[in-house]
């Protein structure tokens, strides 16, 4: 119990930093930044930044690749992703005033009408994706996992979404999917391979692209008319 205990308010104290938050926020839409991009970010220097990335590094809370002389950090993967789409999730709930009208997620509204969610979508078209794939009974979902059904997994190959190469029984391998609480619109998206295909394959096609070098998320003509025509969303 000791272990969990203090293994958890080491993890507090990498997130609890206001720099470190910022790096870590940063690294939620998937991508590998340099340390000099980081710093920027999080509005420190570089060797700040530096000491920074060393100790969530050494926390397992990030990643690095080495690519020559430079160096590359990226969240350690999807759980550590989820844990801080949690955290946001409460940071951004505010206690409702008698005369104030509660609000949650982010406030910019292209944030809040798509982004990623470290590899998959989230927003307003998450959740439709999502909607969309339990209604038409491509997707079940359970409280913590999901399953993609036969008919699921023959739909979305025709849709040219192939999840055969994903598909793991090893212990402890990611699952093939499962719901993620939106941090926006408080109900679940799509996680696990099946977000994260959909999501890389809306962006090789080009019915995504990134706003601003940020988490926000701008669907191209091509992408609306894709979502009509593959699970008949309307234009979001």
């Amino acid at each position: 119990m000791s272990m969990t205990t203090n293994r958890i308010a080491e993890i507090g104290m990498m997130v609890g930093d206001p720099a470190r938050a910022s790096i870590l926020a940063a690294l939620m839409d998937g991508r590998a930044l340099t340390a000099g991009e980081l710093a920027m970010v999080a509005g420190v220097t570089a060797q700040t930044a530096s000491g920074h990335l060393s100790r969530l590094t050494q926390n397992g809370l990030l990643a690095v690749e080495k690519q020559g002389r430079h160096r590359y950090f990226r969240l350690a993967g999807p759980d550590i992703a989820r844990m801080l789409e949690g955290i946001m999730q409460i940071a951004s709930s505010e206690a409702p005033a008698k005369t104030r009208k509660l609000s949650t997620g982010p406030r910019d509204a292209s944030m809040r009408r798509a982004r990623t969610c470290y590899d998959h979508f989230a927003g307003k078209l998450g959740v439709a994706i999502a909607t969309r794939l339990v209604d038409l009974g491509y997707v079940e979902f359970e409280s913590e996992s999901g399953i993609v059904t036969e008919a699921g997994m023959q739909a979305l190959t025709g849709m040219g979404i192939s999840l055969a190469a994903q598909a793991s029984k090893k212990k402890g391998a990611r699952p093939v999917c499962r719901p993620c609480l939106d941090w926006s619109e408080r109900v679940p998206h799509v996680a696990g391979h099946l977000g994260a295909v959909i999501c890389r394959h809306y962006f090789d096609q080009g019915y995504v692209r990134r706003l601003n070098n940020s988490r926000a998320l701008e669907i191209t003509p091509p992408g609306q008319q894709a979502l009509r025509r593959m699970f008949n969303i309307p234009a979001l």
